[in-house]
């Protein structure tokens, strides 16, 4: 295989270590494409405001597709240059339907600009010294336009649990999940890592033939199928593994790393 023109990689579970840091290798792989001539996406569930520490590590180069698709941020000015939202009447019809028939669940939203939740929805390691005036109701939450929609059950299995919530609304939005939790991360109906790649890479006249993507769960699933060349990491969820073209090692292991170094010499 010659050295693909665009590289896409998810960053949480596969390029980045299991503490969210970039290491030395992984970063010199990165820095190979990119002298290379190739073109290097972050494309990760992450809201922008998760990703300055990794704009740092890549020295602020390139562009990121955050929110599973719904943002485009420009890695350099570290600002959003192009977002798709699902709109606020959209957004209240989702939660009414899913509280309905699943009363335990919790929501957060992603803005463009921040973010807010409910007070019995449980924050996770990012977001766990959140100050409490994020903590709103309902139709505060749901009142403006939003990049991703996130439900937390307390309970249920996170794949059972994304089957219930497409059931429910798959017609409004689109659902994936990219955690150990029973978290489903809900974008505008259509939207997802690989819509927005694909049209990334169409300004730049490359082919999904011409793209090697990277990933290790469901939300990547899209953009991994889209890819002329598919890796998971070792990691990866089982329905990731069965999906892809080719396994690499983990993500502690620097398993993008070894397949990017072999690419670009």
């Amino acid at each position: 295989m010659g050295s693909p023109r665009l590289v896409a990689t998810d960053l949480d579970g596969t390029a980045l270590r299991s503490d969210g840091t970039v290491s030395p290798r992984t970063a010199a792989a990165f820095a190979r494409v990119e002298r290379a001539g190739a073109t290097l996406v972050f494309v990760t569930g992450r809201p922008p405001r998760w990703m300055h520490t990794v704009a740092g590590a890549v020295r602020h180069r390139g562009l990121a597709i955050c929110a599973n698709g719904a943002l485009v941020y420009d890695l350099h000015t570290e600002q959003i240059v192009k977002s798709h939202l699902i709109a606020a009447d959209v957004l209240e019809q989702v939660v009414r339907r899913l509280r309905e028939k699943v009363p335990e669940l919790a929501f957060s939203v992603e803005y463009e600009g921040g973010f807010a939740h409910e007070s019995d929805f449980r924050l996770g390691r990012w977001d766990g010294k959140a100050v409490a005036g994020l903590r709103v109701g309902t139709s505060t939450l749901t009142s403006r336009p939003c990049a991703k929609l996130l439900a937390l059950h307390p309970r249920m299995d996170p794949d059972a649990l994304q089957e219930t919530v497409c059931e429910l609304v798959g017609d409004l939005v689109t659902p994936t999940h990219s955690s150990g939790r029973a978290l489903i991360e809900m974008s505008a109906h259509g939207v997802t890592k690989a819509s927005a790649l694909a049209a990334l890479a169409e300004g730049h006249e490359i082919k999904s033939a011409d793209v090697i993507a990277f990933g290790d769960m469901p939300n990547d699933l899209p953009m991994l199928r889209w890819a002329g060349t598919s890796y998971a990491v070792a990691n990866a969820h089982a329905e990731v593994l069965a999906a892809v073209d080719h396994v690499t090692a983990a993500n502690n292991d620097d398993g993008v790393a070894r397949i990017l170094e072999d690419l670009y010499r």
